[in-house]
């Protein structure tokens, strides 16, 4: 009788942008130089102490030769049960996809394929009907449900990409339900965004069903792991995260770590003509209340007050618990260089949020210091909404 795999807790971030090729083509125009396949994986292993990490630009294929040159090179080698693996962090190969339906605005879409024959396979059929298939998250000129199709034919994953924001999320500007575009039984998990949580997600009852990820969609470098998950698996791989987002064998989302939705850059509605964030406790008017303007930014919120088929939000038992963290670069006083002191001491930035003391951090950096660190992982710290585009801030605690 075999024994079951013993599982154990994983970091996971899966929506980490490709901003060049190690040629220098563009791939993310608005992400750094230095985000590079290689890069990605050195900052997720090395840095960050993330196993499992999704690249979403994977389909270009100038990254594709950038993952074949690795794994020739024996760099990285190709992870059991699907993947790249690189000094025990493995990266889940993803593409993000713009759709438009007719009558629609667009929305942005997750697709994570099982290897790197399967993705190549994908790309050629993308850049049939995509118009810069180097690029990322570009235009797919196909319905919905075909993208569907292609993505479950190859044994790949969907998942709707930060589902409330007004800046292409399905939800925030494309449908009132998901099932106006998609076949609900084909959808692998969706992605709340950095301005929504979990009871938020709990006002609309067709989320009931769905595992709920928490992702970066990092930019730079230093913006991968600002939100994550923690996942229960017996090993970082591709075949292992599709059992954990059906929730099955004992395989789960076991924890989401997120910015607070206030810290969010959509959080709450903005006016574009005066330029504030209406932060009340619910933007009813069509106007701005401070300056009249019709120039509104609906924030997440707002949106999702709008479109709630339930009258209080409703969490499944099921449900993993959702945490309040604040990441390390928003900690006022937290320079460069005392973070390289905290990364001597600790080696990555999952332990310093973690698995150190109080005390022991004292100990590198001061109490004050400390004391602000174990505020922002306990989700205590003071904020200010974002909105309109504008992250919301972190107030410096009194000394």
């Amino acid at each position: 009788m075999a024994l079951e795999p013993q599982l154990k807790s994983c970091y996971c971030d899966l929506h980490v942008h490709i901003g060049r090729t190690s040629e220098g083509q563009a791939v993310k125009i608005s992400g750094s130089r230095d985000l590079t396949f290689a890069g990605i994986a050195k900052e997720a292993a090395q840095r960050k102490g993330i196993e499992l990490i999704g690249i979403i630009d994977s389909h270009s294929p100038g990254v594709l030769r950038d993952i074949r040159d690795a794994l020739e090179s024996g760099e990285m080698t190709v992870a059991k049960g699907g993947g790249i693996a690189y000094r025990g962090t493995t990266i889940v190969l993803g593409t993000e996809i713009e759709i438009r339906e007719p009558g629609r605005k667009e929305c942005h879409v997750l697709a994570f394929l099982p290897d790197l024959a399967a993705m190549s396979d994908f790309s050629g059929w993308m850049s049939r009907h995509m118009r810069n298939v180097n690029l990322s998250s570009q235009r797919l000129y196909v319905p919905a449900r075909e993208l569907q199709d292609e993505i479950y034919g190859r044994g790949g994953l969907l998942i709707p990409a930060h589902i409330f924001t007004p800046h292409k999320g399905l939800y925030g500007c494309a449908a009132e339900r998901m099932a106006d575009l998609f076949d609900l039984d084909r959808i692998a998990a969706v992605e709340l965004g950095l301005s929504a949580d979990s009871e938020m997600a709990g006002y609309l009852s067709e989320l009931d069903r769905y595992t709920f990820l928490t992702n970066s969609d990092a930019h730079s470098l230093g913006k991968i792991g600002r939100e994550y998950n923690v996942l229960e698996l017996a090993e970082p791989s591709f075949a292992e995260l599709k059992l954990a987002l059906e929730r099955k064998e004992g395989r789960r989302v076991s924890a989401n770590f997120g910015l607070n939705p206030r810290l969010g850059k959509y959080h709450r509605t903005y006016c574009g003509g005066c330029g504030s964030i209406i932060d009340e406790a619910y933007a009813t008017s069509e106007r701005c209340p401070y300056c009249g303007s019709l120039k509104l930014v609906k924030g997440v919120f707002d949106r999702i007050l709008d479109i709630a088929d339930r009258k209080t939000p409703f969490v499944p038992a099921d449900r993993p618990p959702y945490h309040y963290q604040v990441p390390l670069e928003f900690i006022p006083g937290l320079g460069k260089a005392k973070m390289n002191l905290l990364l001597q001491a600790f080696s990555t930035e999952m332990n310093i949020l973690h698995a150190a003391a109080e005390e022991d951090i004292a100990a590198v950096v001061g109490t004050e210091l400390a004391a602000h660190i174990a505020a922002a992982r306990s989700g205590t710290l003071a904020l200010t909404a974002g909105g309109g585009g504008t992250y919301g801030k972190v107030a410096k605690p009194r000394s």
